[in-house]
């Protein structure tokens, strides 16, 4: 299990971020609407980059576009919290994904992954992301199809993907406490 009382998990981004606000967060990421934390730092520290570029394409005015903060948490679950782990980057794991990035594709998906405060898994990397799209476009077969399926998760699985963690509820928000923001520099 990924989730335990006092695990670190880590937020890249081009602002601190000691207070998540779940209006500001962007709907179509894998695991839905939501405040998304990893336990890899490194990881973390990649989508600083990533965050200071759609910042900039998005038109906020950064002070700096060399740096940005990797905002460290400590997670404290109650007992209340509804959390799913996905283990693997498997077929369940793949429909998720593929339904929270395109709605319409598999709609019952959605209503069923409602009811989770959490949801933790493997993240869809850039290596992965042009798997995940071409089985969403229909590269691979219809997606849902076990030849579908079967082909993107075949890609997938030669991939050390990290792990992400999405906190979906404001409930989930308030498991985690805010310990730090340190400076990181892209180089």
């Amino acid at each position: 299990m990924i989730l335990k009382n006092d695990t670190k998990l880590y937020h890249g981004s081009y602002i601190e971020v000691p207070n998540p606000d779940l209006d500001k967060c962007a709907d179509g990421k894998d695991f839905g609407k939501g405040f998304y934390l990893t336990t890899d730092i490194k990881q973390a520290e990649r989508f600083v980059k990533s965050s200071v570029g759609k910042a900039i394409k998005n038109g906020v005015q950064i002070e700096d576009a060399n740096r940005g903060f990797v905002s460290e948490f400590v997670f404290s679950a109650g007992k209340d919290l509804k959390i799913h782990e996905f283990t693997d980057a498997d077929v369940e794991w793949l429909h998720c994904v593929a339904a929270h990035r395109k709605k319409e594709l598999f709609p019952k998906e959605i209503r069923k992954w409602e009811a989770y405060d959490v949801i933790t898994g493997k993240i869809a990397n850039d290596n992965t992301n042009q798997v995940i799209t071409a089985y969403i476009n229909g590269l691979y077969g219809q997606a849902g199809t076990e030849r579908a399926d079967s082909t993107a998760i075949s890609l997938l699985m030669p991939e050390k993907l990290t792990d992400q963690i999405c906190l979906r509820t404001k409930k989930a928000l308030k498991a985690i406490g805010f310990v730090k923001a340190d400076e990181y520099r892209i180089v």
